[in-house]
């Protein structure tokens, strides 16, 4: 059995981050993208990995993810120049659901995320009041996305 994402997307209402301290720096970037694959380096504080994502079917999709050298991921990184994602992530829970909140940096500043993962796409979970309006089906707000068309490029 392939192992499975399955996340709902969300804009954020207010600046709940703020109650849970530090975040983690995160820098990201593609080295490939189409319609059924993308590939994925990320770095996240002294760890970076390597994923490979399926095509998105509802809101799940295949993820296969391999921890790799942080040296690796870095160089890997600065072959992808300008498509460098600069985030970074705060973990809330909320009544027993985590909720990761992505605070977008340089050409995507002023674009905050909510992400939850799931069990199964049919999973309820608590809605905290800051969690906006949802962005699953929107494909601008997918991070590849926001690699190559920026937030701030943005005309609506």
């Amino acid at each position: 059995m392939m192992p499975v994402e399955i996340e709902r997307k969300f804009s954020v209402i207010g600046r709940p981050w703020e109650q849970v301290g530090m975040g983690v720096s995160i820098r990201q970037a593609y080295l490939s993208k189409n319609e059924n694959t993308t590939v994925r380096i990320r770095v996240a504080g002294d760890e970076a990995w390597l994923t490979v994502k399926g095509p998105t079917r509802g809101i799940s999709r295949d993820e296969f993810e391999y921890s790799i050298p942080r040296s690796d991921a870095e160089s890997l990184l600065e072959l992808c120049g300008d498509g460098v994602i600069q985030k970074t992530r705060y973990r809330l829970l909320e009544q027993g659901s985590v909720f990761e909140v992505d605070v977008f940096e340089g050409a995507n500043q002023g674009l905050v995320v909510a992400e939850i993962e799931l069990a199964s796409e049919s999973q309820d979970f608590f809605r905290p009041d800051w969690l906006g309006e949802e962005l699953s089906f929107d494909p601008r707000y997918r991070n590849s996305e926001l690699s190559t068309r920026p937030y701030s490029s943005w005309d609506d």
